[in-house]
């Protein structure tokens, strides 16, 4: 237990040292406007059952109090048909300021049989609907972790969310190669942080997930 918690320690220290703030994001434009945001967190168990989420909110609860409203509505074992289907319900319903998006590790299982040109057709609905009920919603695109084996070939996934972000210039949580980099380098440390080889752990969320989060929407790690 010491031994992992040194690692730990460690390992935030290098994750805080190599995060500095991206441009501004539109919604950290708007909260230091004073202006009040929703944000949806939108995904698979990643998100629903991701610590992140709740330590996003935290975060921007400190920078901008009493401005910051964000939203899991995440769903366990789900993929992006099911983020269509349930849009209207769990987004759309909701009015966000800001969207964040993340289903691509769940579009590769082989039992939801969505190709990349379909989970391609199920983002772009999701990110046209979204825009249609507030074309200045700020939408956030997420790569996740490399996942366990049997998502072999979810960097074409990835790559699918990577070419919508430059298409849309949006911006892109692209954690995926920094998961990867961890898991070449240190497998110990990667476990700790992704114990059932797909979802993060409390730490994972902490010291990778949010972090990542927070430089792409232009906050400081050290804030």
């Amino acid at each position: 237990m010491k031994k992992s918690l040194i690692v730990v320690t460690a390992l935030a220290c290098l994750f805080a040292a190599e995060i500095s703030a991206e441009q501004t994001s539109v919604l950290v434009s708007n909260l230091k406007a004073g202006k009040k945001q929703t944000i949806v967190a939108y995904g698979t168990s990643l998100t629903e059952k991701g610590a992140w989420v709740g330590e996003l909110q935290k975060k921007l609860n400190e920078l901008f109090p009493g401005q910051a409203t964000v939203l899991n509505k995440g769903g366990q074992g789900m993929y992006s048909k099911w983020g269509v289907d349930n849009l209207e319900e769990r987004v759309i319903k909701n009015k966000p300021d800001a969207v964040l998006i993340e289903f691509a590790i769940n579009d590769v299982v082989a039992r939801f049989n969505c190709s990349v040109p379909q989970a391609k057709e199920n983002l772009e609905f999701m990110i046209k609907r979204i825009l249609e009920q507030n074309p200045k919603c700020d939408i956030i695109l997420m790569t996740t972790t490399p996942g366990d084996f049997g998502r072999k070939k979810v960097s074409e996934y990835y790559d699918m969310y990577r070419a919508a972000a430059k298409s849309h210039k949006f911006q892109l949580v692209d954690m995926y190669p920094q998961w990867v980099e961890l898991q070449k380098s240190d497998r110990a440390a990667y476990s700790s942080f992704v114990p059932d080889l797909v979802h993060p752990s409390e730490a994972g969320c902490k010291f990778v997930v949010l972090p990542a989060i927070l430089k792409t929407l232009g906050i400081p790690a050290n804030n």
